[in-house]
C-alpha cells in the first residue's frame, strides 16, 4: 500500500526560516518546507507556519488553474448558474462548468482542492500539537494556536460541503463524510460521518474564538476573532442552526462598515476596504501572473482567458437588479464597459459579450494581482437576515442596512415568510456574485441547478459550451464530489 497520503505529509508545507528573521514574518515572505520540530520551536516560527497556510490559499500548486483556495472559489461559482462562460478561449473552467471535473475521480482540478485543504489541516495540526512547547510569550502562542484551530475548522468544513451529501436540517446526518485528520499521521483514515465532522468543526471554531480574544492582527490575511466568528456563522447557516448563525454573524460584522457606492465600483482588489473582514493579498514577490484570481476573474488583465472568455453574470439574475442598485453597475449589460473606473482599461483584443462583469479589476492590464475577498461584512448581514427570517423574527430589519447601502431607493421590505427568505437569497446572489458561494448555497438549500431562460428573460448560457448541462435536479448524485482516485488507491478506507 502506498504510505504517503496527500493530507498526511509530515513536512510543514510552504514555510521558510531564514537567518536573522526577527519579526520579518510580518512581511509574509516567500516560503518553503522545514521539519515540524523546527517549525514549532518558537512562537515566531509558529507564525511562519501560519503565513505558510495563508499562502496555500492563493499560491500556484500545479498548473495555471490551481491557485489554492482562490481557484476553488471560481470552481464553486462555475458549477452554478450565476457565473457565465462566454466562450471556450483557452479552455479553462469550461470542463468544471460542464460538471465534468468533480465527477471524474482522476481529474486534477478535483484533486487540487482536496490536497490544498488537507495541507492546510496538516499545517494547522503541527501548530496545535507543538504550540505548547514553543518558546515565546503566551499572547503570541494563543494567536497562532487560535488561527490554527480556525483554519482546521475552515478546511474540514469546506471539504465536507464538497465531498459529502448535504447536511440535513434536523436529521441524523449519519451519511459518509470525510476523514477527520486531527494529528500528523501516516495512517489512512476512514471517513467520519457528516455529523461527526460538523461536531469537530464546531469544537475547533469555538476554541479559535476563545483563543483569539484580544488578538490584534497585522493585516487582513490573518484570522482574528471576528473572522472566526464569521466562520462559525457560516457553519451554523449550513447546519440550519439559525439562532447561532444570527448571533455570530452580528458579532462578526461589528466594526466593519459597509462600502459606499464609489468604493463598491472601484474593482474589488483592496482588502484594506472597511467592509473586508478577511482576504488574500499578493505582494510583489508572490503569486503567479497567470494563476492569480485576477488572471481569471478580472476584466482588464491581458490573459488569453480573459480576452477570449470574460465572465458574465446570468442574464436572468442581472435583470432582477434595480437600476438604482450599485450592484447593477459592476456589470455591463451591453458588454462595452462604458463606465470603467478611472485608471483601468480593456485592450483592443478583448472580446465583448453582454452582461460582462467588471466587479473584479486587476491592478493593471499587465499585473493580474488584486486582493481576493474571503469574507466581507455584507455576507454577515445576509446570514443574519436569512437566519432571522427563518426563525420568524425581523429578517427585513436585519437586511435593511445592507440593501439600503447598495440601493438608496430601497425601502424596508414588507415581505414575510418564504417571500422574505426568497428576497434575502436574491440579495445574496447579487452581493456575493463571483466570490465562490453559489454551489454551496444551492446544495445547502437543496435546490436544483437551472441555467435556462426564466420569467421571460433569455439565458446567456451557451448549452453547447456546457456539455448541455443546463439543469441538475437537487437529488442528483453529482452534487457530491468524488474522492480523488489517487487517495482512494493509497487509502483502503476510502472508496467512491
Amino acid at each position: 500500500m502506498q504510505q504517503r497520503h496527500t493530507y498526511l505529509s509530515l513536512l510543514v508545507l510552504a514555510l521558510l526560516l531564514f537567518a536573522g528573521c526577527g519579526k520579518d514574518w510580518l512581511e509574509e515572505s516567500p516560503t518553503t518546507a522545514v521539519s515540524a520540530s523546527t517549525a514549532t520551536s518558537s512562537t515566531d516560527n509558529l507564525y511562519l507556519v501560519i503565513n505558510g497556510i495563508h499562502r496555500l490559499l492563493y499560491e500556484r500548486q500545479g498548473s495555471n488553474g490551481e491557485g489554492g483556495y482562490t481557484a476553488m472559489l471560481i470552481q464553486n461559482d462555475a458549477l452554478g448558474e450565476d457565473l457565465v462562460m462566454n466562450a471556450r478561449a483557452n479552455g479553462w473552467w469550461i470542463s468544471m462548468a460542464s460538471w465534468n471535473d468533480h465527477t471524474n475521480a482522476t481529474d486534477g482540478d478535483l484533486r487540487h482542492g482536496w490536497r490544498v485543504m488537507y495541507k492546510v489541516i496538516n499545517n494547522a495540526n503541527i501548530i496545535i500539537e507543538g504550540a505548547e512547547n514553543a518558546e515565546g510569550n503566551q499572547a503570541d502562542r494563543d494567536a497562532a494556536l487560535g488561527q490554527a484551530y480556525a483554519y482546521r475548522a475552515f478546511a474540514h468544513h469546506f471539504l465536507v460541503q464538497r465531498h459529502a451529501e448535504r447536511y440535513a436540517y434536523g436529521g441524523g446526518n449519519s451519511q459518509q463524510g470525510i476523514p477527520l485528520v486531527l494529528t500528523a499521521t501516516t495512517e489512512g483514515l476512514s471517513p467520519s460521518s457528516v455529523e461527526e465532522v460538523y461536531a469537530q468543526v464546531n469544537a475547533d471554531i469555538d476554541q479559535a474564538i476563545s483563543l483569539l480574544e484580544g488578538y490584534n492582527r497585522f493585516n487582513k490575511s490573518h484570522i482574528n476573532q471576528a473572522v472566526a466568528q464569521g466562520i462559525k456563522a457560516r457553519v451554523a447557516l449550513t447546519q440550519g442552526n439559525w439562532a447561532v448563525a444570527s448571533e455570530y454573524a452580528q458579532l462578526a460584522r461589528e466594526g466593519f462598515d459597509l462600502m459606499d457606492r464609489g468604493t463598491y465600483q472601484s474593482g474589488f482588489n483592496d482588502y484594506g476596504v472597511s467592509e473586508w473582514m478577511w482576504g488574500g493579498h499578493y505582494n510583489e514577490e508572490q503569486g503567479s501572473a497567470f494563476t492569480n484570481f485576477g488572471a481569471w476573474m478580472s476584466r482588464n488583465f491581458e490573459s488569453s482567458n480573459i480576452r477570449g472568455n470574460p465572465k458574465s453574470i446570468f442574464s436572468v439574475l442581472y435583470e432582477q437588479i434595480p437600476e438604482t442598485d450599485v450592484r447593477s453597475t459592476v456589470f455591463s449589460a451591453s458588454g462595452n464597459h462604458e463606465d470603467l473606473p478611472a485608471g483601468y482599461e480593456i485592450g483592443p483584443n478583448h472580446l465583448l459579450f453582454p452582461y460582462t462583469s467588471q466587479k473584479f479589476l486587476s491592478y493593471s492590464s499587465g499585473d493580474s494581482r488584486g486582493d481576493v475577498p474571503y469574507m466581507r461584512a455584507s455576507e454577515m448581514y445576509l446570514i443574519e437576515a436569512e437566519a432571522k427570517a427563518r426563525l420568524g423574527e425581523d429578517g427585513a430589519e436585519a437586511l435593511l442596512p445592507l440593501a439600503l447601502a447598495r440601493d438608496p431607493s430601497y425601502t424596508l421590505s414588507t415581505n414575510t415568510g418564504e417571500d422574505l427568505i426568497e428576497e434575502i437569497l436574491l440579495q445574496r446572489r447579487w452581493e456575493l456574485w463571483g466570490e465562490g458561494f453559489r454551489f454551496f448555497d444551492l446544495k445547502r438549500l437543496n435546490m436544483p441547478l437551472d441555467r435556462t431562460s426564466q420569467n421571460g428573460v433569455e439565458t446567456n448560457h451557451i448549452p453547447s459550451l456546457l456539455n448541455n448541462v443546463m439543469q441538475v435536479p437537487a437529488d442528483d448524485p453529482r452534487w457530491v464530489w468524488l474522492f480523488p482516485q489517487d487517495e482512494v488507491n493509497a487509502n483502503p478506507n476510502l472508496s467512491n
